[in-house]
């Protein structure tokens, strides 16, 4: 039987999915019991409709997890994982791990009706790729994700609309792939009913790892040679620090050890009682990573020390010890890391969290790791956050303020004023207060979403007359192309400058002579010309032997002449050569169009 608040999750999966085709998600803290919300929905959905549903999860233990939930549920259903060592399609309801369905997507058709993803924080290319195909033979197949941390390091939340159907600001979210969050609970909540287990942030008895310095590289991961740096090699400080977590774990049940690379779980496992530990990392086979979690969830061992791959679905009830001993790159990945620790079981009263690694200070800086502050970029720049009405629909839109250093006012609709009232005007009408362009409004219109048309900041196509981004170039209705008669001059100028071949005038900033002596054995002087747009030489001839090179000396003295040095000089790159010409001195440099 479902909890209350599973029941309202499920209630609200169902009656979205009636109504929209978009992606939609919810938002349910660990130990929530998502694989009972999952069993639910996927037999609402089959029982009703008669259609196939398709569930999929980033690991075998997740999916088995949730495959057993459903099979409580008195319904059969087939696992399709390899990890899992099965690839089965009889059933009605499919568990599976997105890697193994992508190799046989086409096996998945249009008797398919609903995609769940479990952990869709991980919404990956993958997954994305399953849904696409599977929408090329049914359109309207739904998609509905769950997740207890809904955003991504650098992008923020993955979805658009909250549960009120207020839009996400767009300090925090960039391209979130679910539509409208339809249900959340939070862990306080869950603790405050009962649910689940309250963590309590332990003193530290020893001086924890060095981790302020850590940069988050391209890959968004720590650097490995800085995490080498700060975790690895310390032997004395990490055994003083596994001494610790033993004797904080005296009186307790199950102890979870997260370390920073394999090494370091290594160095860990060195300060450990053996015939109590065990290690799991990636190189760990599956067959002696099933026996080292089932001998820990039946408390033939005490501690256990991963590297990364018990953070997300791995359950184990009786977790009371989480000792982190690395630093996390985001604050999803520190809730989950957490989480672990708070399903209940018997005679466990709290879960006690010991963050060697400055983890909980980085992320919660008031300490509370349920209430993180989720933004899509950390800049050095301090957000001014404005609030903006849009008069089309409505909505309040959240958006960064654009700087004021002349002091005029704003509208309530996001302009802004001057002294009479009067709206500022610039290039492309009134001037916004806020760098937002669009308003983040949605609507739902024929079971889809559509976004709010209001633009602050916009432009009219020249040949159809449709409002388009101020920054488009191609009108969005009929294709043609946007270009400001001011912008085109831009341009075309800086295609002219752009090319060497065509005959153009620049300022001088240095021209250097040099004497020397040609093939020939003629004397020249090459000029190295710097102008404000390249560098380039050309060459001059001393003593011409023919009418043609007394020019060409002419042209060296009309230059240098009395030791001076022309303003500016016109000439051309020749194509068939690639030597560059003189075309005359002191002419009128070209100039930018403003």
């Amino acid at each position: 039987m479902l909890r209350p608040y599973q029941q309202d999750a499920t209630d609200a999966i169902i009656d979205a999915v009636k109504k929209t085709i978009a992606p939609i998600i919810v938002d349910a803290a660990t130990g929530a019991g998502k694989s009972h919300i999952i069993a639910a929905v996927a037999e609402f959905i089959f029982s009703t409709t008669g259609k196939r549903v398709l569930c999929l999860a980033p690991s075998r233990e997740l999916v088995e997890q949730n495959h057993a939930k459903y099979l409580a549920t008195g319904n059969p259903a087939s696992i399709y994982s390899a990890s899992a060592g099965m690839k089965c399609l009889r059933h009605p309801v499919v568990f599976g791990t997105p890697g193994t369905v992508k190799n046989r997507v086409s096996r998945f058709g249009k008797d398919f009706a609903m995609i769940i993803v479990d952990e869709c924080h991980g919404i990956t290319p993958t997954i994305q790729t399953i849904i696409d195909r599977i929408r090329e033979v049914n359109p309207n197949v739904r998609v509905v994700g769950l997740t207890a941390t809904p955003y991504r390091l650098g992008t923020g939340y993955i979805y658009a609309l909250d549960e009120a159907d207020n839009p996400i600001p767009e300090h925090q979210t960039k391209e979130p792939y679910f539509t409208k969050c339809v249900f959340k609970i939070h862990a306080r909540e869950l603790i405050a009913q009962g649910y689940l287990t309250p963590p309590t942030i332990g003193a530290i008895g020893a001086g924890g790892y060095e981790t302020a310095h850590l940069e988050v590289g391209k890959g968004g991961k720590f650097v490995a040679s800085q995490v080498d740096k700060a975790f690895i090699g310390h032997g004395r400080k990490t055994s003083a620090i596994i001494a610790d977590v033993v004797n904080n774990a005296v009186i307790r049940q199950g102890v979870m050890i997260f370390a920073a690379t394999i090494q370091h779980a290594k160095e860990c496992m060195a300060s450990l009682p053996p015939e109590l530990s065990a290690i799991i990392t990636s190189h760990t086979k599956a067959a002696e990573r099933k026996q080292i979690i089932e001998a820990f969830k039946s408390k033939r061992i005490k501690y256990i020390v991963n590297v990364s791959v018990l953070t997300t679905g791995f359950d184990a009830e009786h977790v009371d010890v989480i000792a982190i001993l690395r630093a996390t790159e985001s604050v999803g990945l520190l809730q989950q890391i957490v989480g672990r620790g708070l399903r209940l079981c018997e005679g466990k009263t709290d879960c006690l969290v010991l963050d060697y690694a400055e983890n909980i200070d980085r992320h919660c800086p008031d300490g509370d790791i349920f209430a993180p502050d989720i933004v899509v970029t950390v800049s050095d720049k301090k957000r001014v956050p404005i609030e903006v009405a849009c008069l089309d629909c409505g909505t309040m839109n959240d958006f960064s303020a654009r700087p004021n250093e002349d002091g005029f006012g704003y509208s309530d609709d996001g302009y802004f004023l001057d002294l009479d009232g009067n709206q500022v005007e610039g290039d492309y009408g009134p001037i916004p207060s806020h760098f937002g362009r669009r308003c983040h409004g949605l609507s739902l219109s024929g079971g889809t979403y559509e976004r709010c048309g209001h633009r602050w900041n916009g432009k009219d196509c020249p040949h159809c007359g449709m409002d388009n981004d101020i920054a488009a170039r191609y009108c969005s209705t009929c294709k043609g192309e946007i270009v400001n008669p001011n912008e085109k001059l831009r341009m075309e100028f800086k295609a002219l400058k752009r090319d060497p071949t065509n005959v153009q005038t620049d300022e001088v900033v240095s021209a250097n002579v040099v004497e020397g002596i040609s093939q020939n054995g003629n004397g020249t002087w090459r000029v190295d010309w710097i102008t404000a747009y390249r560098t380039f030489s050309t060459w001059f001839q001393q003593e011409p032997k023919h009418q043609r090179a007394l020019s060409d000396r002419d042209r060296f003295y009309e230059a240098f002449k009395d030791g001076a040095t022309p303003e500016t000089v016109t000439y051309s790159k020749n194509a068939a050569s690639g030597f560059y010409q003189i075309h005359g001195y002191n002419n009128k440099p070209d100039e930018a169009p403003e």
